[in-house]
């Protein structure tokens, strides 16, 4: 008893450690940098200051020299210099814009023969960028009569359960959802709240990042299910994903990569785009939803991160059904912002030699977010973080400033590409207020 005692104390001290851990994970050095504007933002023409700390071991690091370079979001640098710690601490003038957008510090210090890189984003009357991207005369048109041909095909899927992904206030099960009489397909994994009754339950979509992976960690949003929704993770390539990580890297080592990658699949063609099909995958996962007897009738929720927060706008756009929809940082938005000479949207063609034709800004149009963003009429919600460079802060406010609904921005401006459990818990509480009862 006593030994089962002793260990059971060693084990909740070692998961008491694990959640202690400091900022940043696991790390000798820590960069603080403050802007002397609280909110990280400024007006266009006024000059932004940064301070700089620099610790190692949490010791201010003196006489330290921090290297640093300036420029738009996402473009070469502009201006450099340099400035020596005091006490571990100097400061830094960013300069200002001429033009509502994003100016990024990026720095580097050296500390015992190892170099230790930071960055930092500061916006300048971003709630005035606009977007590059313009809308093709029959945008609506153009999804329309895809929508229309792909409701042809009849809903068709099958249902196995996961007992691994079940707890005791929800139960999971793996389906595959059938798209085309091509045997195109997707696979989800459906989560029920426990006993789930007839008509009771809002529906939400999920679907994934941008990537050829398994969908991942499928518990994370399990107070979902568990507190009384339907919820569907997608995926969108039709891979099983109970395969294992070897094949995974296999698959995506073949078609994965920057040159021959989905993403840049079809792009020549409107028509044939990888795309299409994940955006049809979508409303195709909305009919099975709300053929679910379970469903309460009323709430339809779309919900997703970076390439997920893309195809949930895009939903929210195409499909009427749709009552509410929570993006972070999307994907796919304001793609050609680049010809402005700004950062455009992941996944930044713009970098790959021979993306820049007329033929594939053509088609970005009919796919990127900002234009099925001007049809959303229902509730949106997003967030996303200033230093992020693969869903740059310029594209987000892209899209947020063309949404003509009801809209809420919860902006975490240290976050790179990334939501803490915290904001993901957040964002599911305003769900939560806006279902219909």
């Amino acid at each position: 008893m006593k030994k089962s005692l002793l260990f059971a104390s060693f084990a909740l001290l070692i998961s008491l450690m694990a959640v202690a851990e400091n900022y940043p994970y696991r790390s000798d050095v820590l960069w603080v940098t403050v802007p002397d504007h609280a909110d990280w933002l400024y007006r266009t023409g006024e000059e932004a200051v940064v301070e700089v700390q620099f610790y190692k071991y949490g010791i201010p690091q003196d006489g330290v020299t921090v290297h640093y370079e300036l420029g738009a979001d996402k473009m070469p640098a502009d201006d450099k210099g340099t400035v020596v710690l005091k006490k571990g601490r100097a400061a830094i003038s960013m300069g200002t814009m001429k033009q509502p957008g994003f100016r990024d510090c990026r720095m580097r210090a050296t500390v015992g023969g190892k170099t230790y890189y930071h960055h930092i984003k500061v916006g300048f009357s971003p709630e005035k960028i606009r977007p590059y991207t313009r809308m093709p005369a029959d945008f609506e048109e153009f999804w329309s009569s895809n929508i229309t041909e792909a409701s042809r095909f009849p809903l068709k899927y099958t249902k196995e359960r996961v007992e691994k992904y079940c707890t005791d206030k929800m139960d999971c099960y793996l389906v595959k959802l059938q798209l085309n009489a091509r045997g195109q397909a997707v696979y989800g994994y459906l989560f029920y709240p426990k006993n789930a009754r007839k008509g009771a339950c809002p529906v939400v979509l999920c679907p994934p990042g941008a990537g050829i992976k398994t969908i991942v960690n499928p518990l994370r949003h399990k107070y979902y299910a568990e507190q009384g929704c339907i919820r569907l993770e997608i995926e969108i390539h039709g891979l099983h994903p109970e395969m294992d990580a070897a094949q995974f890297r296999e698959v995506n080592t073949a078609f994965g990569s920057k040159e021959n990658g989905y993403l840049s699949n079809g792009l020549d063609s409107r028509e044939h785009y990888y795309m299409k099909r994940a955006y049809l995958a979508c409303i195709r996962s909305i009919d099975l939803l709300t053929s679910l007897p379970e469903w309460d009738g009323k709430n339809v929720v779309v919900q997703g991160g970076s390439q997920g927060g893309a195809l949930a706008l895009v939903t929210a756009g195409l499909d009427s059904r749709v009552t509410a929809c929570v993006a972070n940082y999307p994907a796919l938005s304001d793609m050609a912002g680049y010809r402005a000479g700004r950062a455009g949207g992941y996944p930044h063609f713009f970098d790959t030699a021979g993306m820049d034709t007329p033929d594939k800004l053509e088609t970005m149009a009919y796919y990127d977010v900002v234009n099925f963003a001007r049809l959303i009429k229902v509730p949106v919600c997003m967030t996303w973080g200033y230093n992020d460079d693969t869903c740059p802060p310029t594209t987000s406010y892209a899209v947020y400033n063309v949404l003509q609904c009801p809209k809420q921005a919860l902006i975490t401006p240290v976050s790179e590409h990334w939501t803490s459990n915290d904001t993901e818990y957040e964002l599911w509480m305003w769900i939560k207020g806006q279902l219909n009862k």
